[in-house]
């Protein structure tokens, strides 16, 4: 967000059509001293409409919605509504524009009132100046005329600063239309379906026509964001998309609108990118929001990526929660595709692992087969050539074999580095056994303990042996008095 709440121009300016649509005015001709009466001559250009100019102050509607002016959101360029009998005609004065005097009555109002006719008129002056500046009141400056009205678009509001919006990409042809709805996110994806088969019927029930849902993206105030288009197919089986402006003329009929609103839709916008004419058109100052030309000039030096984002003016409190709220969404947004991301992150490391592992195990596994595949060959070409004299190849082959054998042997290479190796491994395996056993050592108390509890063991076993000995003999004289007993009942029975 560029540019801070204060500051305030004197040039002459027209106020803004209330609601989402600023108006941008150039005078082009000034007669009768600076506050007298003036001649505007504006020109304004729609979506759709093309461009056309008229006498007396005339804007261009920017249709900026409650997604137009947040933080990472786009505004928009809505058709301007004319009638004259039929689909084009006399182009229809916005409520709220400025009078062309109405600038020399707020300056009146705030420097010099006539009311009362005495001191207490530079009181009323102050009083005019801090409604001006705060945006909100009426200037009474004399008894023959009204009071003047002062809102948040006179030029001496100080609670004014600049932001940065991006601007949209989309074409026309993508048929792309935002429509904002007052449900929740999970509400409307869990109605998404419904959603679809209500715009269908509020199309006509053309069979065909199809409505797809581009995206659902949640706003704050339990508010969400869906972007359609509609996809018309030819009789010859070609299809193509609906121009967002002519879908977006149909919604915003007044019949089409009610039944849009009984099924939750709050606004609709569209999104179409903007020509050179009318980038430039919207980077000159808006008068009509009265900033300050040197803070606007200011915000477009500032602009971090001028390709990308343009700046527009924010005016009150409310547009400023606004924007934080939105900028607050759509961090919320990003901090949770980081999160996916990093999760995803995760997995893809932990499959990485496994690859790793698997390669280098299918590595040995290749390796043995390897080995197994050249015994085999070994074998089959030792029964090929089995009774046949050993030919000159062959020759070669084994006294280069004898070579490499030979090197091997050799004290100094690879097989006398190997043998002093495995020596070198001996020792420090015999060394790391001998500390080891010098390592630890028993207390003196402990093992004490250890004797006293292996001793008492012991006499525990000694004693459950001698009470087994005494079983014994008990169970031999048992023994020996059953059979004394039946030699007695035999003598007696004989």
């Amino acid at each position: 967000m560029a540019g801070t709440f204060g500051g305030f121009g004197t040039t002459t300016t027209t106020a803004a059509a209330p609601g989402s649509t600023f108006s941008f005015a150039a005078p082009s001709n000034t007669t009768g001293g600076l506050f007298g009466n003036t001649q505007n001559k504006g020109f304004g250009f729609s979506s759709g409409l093309g461009t056309g100019t008229s006498t007396g102050t005339t804007g261009f509607g920017t249709g900026l919605g409650t997604t137009g002016l947040g933080g990472f959101q786009c505004f928009n360029i809505q058709p301007t509504q004319q009638q004259q009998g039929g689909l084009f005609g006399q182009q229809v004065q916005q409520p709220g524009q400025t009078q062309p005097n109405q600038l020399y009555q707020q300056v009146t109002a705030l420097s010099a009132p006539t009311l009362l006719g005495d001191e207490r008129d530079s009181i009323l002056a102050k009083w005019n100046q801090l409604q001006a500046y705060w945006g909100t009141g009426k200037g009474y400056y004399s008894n023959n005329n009204p009071p003047v009205e002062f809102t948040q678009e006179n030029p001496f509001c100080r609670f004014k600063a600049v932001g940065y919006s991006c601007v949209p990409v989309s074409k026309d042809e993508d048929g792309l239309v935002v429509l904002v709805l007052s449900k929740k996110e999970a509400d409307v994806r869990a109605q998404q379906q419904q959603l679809v088969e209500s715009l269908h019927k509020i199309l006509g029930s053309n069979q065909t026509l199809t409505v797809n849902v581009d995206s659902v993206k949640a706003l704050p105030s339990d508010q969400t964001e869906v972007i359609i288009y509609v996809v018309e197919r030819s009789p010859n089986g070609t299809s193509k998309r609906i121009p967002s402006s002519t879908l977006f003329s149909y919604l915003e009929q007044a019949n089409v609108k009610v039944q849009l609103t009984q099924i939750g839709v709050a606004m609709s916008i569209t999104r179409t990118e903007l020509s050179p004419a009318q980038i430039k058109q919207l980077l000159c100052c808006p008068h009509s929001l009265g900033v300050d030309p040197i803070i606007w000039e200011q915000a477009k030096v500032d602009n971090p990526d001028p390709e990308k984002l343009i700046p527009v003016p924010m005016v009150g409190f409310k547009e400023l929660l606004r924007r934080l709220q939105i900028q607050e969404q759509m961090t919320k947004q990003h901090q949770t595709r980081v999160d996916i991301i990093s999760d995803d992150i995760s997995e893809l490391q932990k499959n990485q692992a496994t690859t790793v592992a698997k390669i280098a195990q299918y590595k040995r596994k290749l390796m043995d087969l390897s080995h197994r595949v050249l015994q085999v060959l070994i074998k089959q070409e030792i029964q090929r050539k089995s009774g046949y004299a050993i030919q000159v190849d062959e020759e070669h082959l084994r006294v280069q074999l004898d070579t490499i054998q030979s090197e091997l042997n050799a004290p100094t290479q690879f097989k006398g580095r190997l043998n002093e190796l495995m020596s070198q491994i001996r020792m420090q395996n015999h060394f790391g056994a001998v500390r080891s056993e010098e390592r630890y050592s028993v207390d003196a108390d402990l093992l004490r303990e250890i004797r006293q509890h292996l001793k008492q063991q012991q006499e525990g076993l000694s004693h459950l042996i001698s009470v087994i000995k005494d079983d014994l003999e008990d169970i031999k004289l048992i023994e020996h008095g059953l059979s004394d007993s039946g030699h007695m009942r035999g003598g007696i029975l004989s």
